[in-house]
């Protein structure tokens, strides 16, 4: 009996770059599982301010990582998130996480037991997974790598529209230096830091429409598919 082959697809880049939506789109056309980490982090942060946990002190942040459980959904259409059963989704992208998200998710013990969630539900399945270290920490044995970025104006305008939509209005200066700012904690975090792996295929967005990225990511997954079935 043949076993069957599953697929990982990791899709790395900056903040605001579209790798999130491309991931997203391309799972839905694709019918295969999407994973997007950067929720876990989210809905940590989330939680965390919540409940006004001092995460610098390591005993306070061990005992409330003992007791959180995050919930990740995906139905082929839309993401849902939940911790201890609450519905968080629509708090993933408040200003106040923005904020703080890249300070929690830069702690070892917050990066160690989201990967292994990540990695638990990702198994068995025809996966599309998006971050910031999918392809060199949480999945480096990914069939295709992909690095997605995209000009700094062009995120933070992307971003500052995503947010308005919601009802959150903030400034396009803001929203940039908060991008800015972000690029730099991921880059250079001492914990899986944001990095291009050598094997990734590069993708800039700043000039491209949603359709035309997804079906970039479409085409390559597509690609790697059939050269499997050889």
């Amino acid at each position: 009996m043949v076993k069957e082959k599953y697929y990982k697809v990791a899709v790395d880049g900056l903040s605001g770059s579209g790798k999130t939506t491309m991931a997203r789109l391309a799972a839905q056309r694709l019918n295969w599982f999407y994973l997007e980490t950067g929720s876990f982090y989210r809905a940590l942060t989330f939680e965390v301010l919540r409940q006004k946990i001092n995460y610098k002190d390591n005993k306070a942040l061990g005992s409330f990582l003992a007791k959180i459980k995050i919930d990740f959904h995906w139905d082929g259409k839309k993401v849902m998130v939940y911790i201890n059963q609450d519905d968080i989704t629509e708090n993933l992208r408040l200003p106040l996480v923005d904020r703080q998200v890249s300070y929690i998710s830069e702690i070892k013990e917050v990066r160690k037991k989201i990967v292994s969630w990540q990695r638990k539900i990702a198994h068995g399945k025809n996966v599309i997974c998006e971050g910031r270290d999918i392809g060199s920490v949480v999945f480096p044995d990914a069939d295709l790598k992909v690095f997605v970025v995209c000009d700094l104006i062009e995120r933070a305008k992307r971003r500052r529209k995503e947010l308005v939509e919601k009802g959150i209005l903030v400034s396009l200066e803001k929203v940039r230096e908060n991008l800015r700012k972000r690029d730099r904690i991921d880059s250079v975090r001492e914990v899986s830091p944001l990095v291009r792996v050598p094997s990734a295929i590069y993708i800039d967005t700043t000039y491209l429409t949603i359709d035309e990225a997804v079906n970039l990511l479409v085409d390559l997954i597509k690609r790697l598919v059939h050269s499997g079935e050889k």
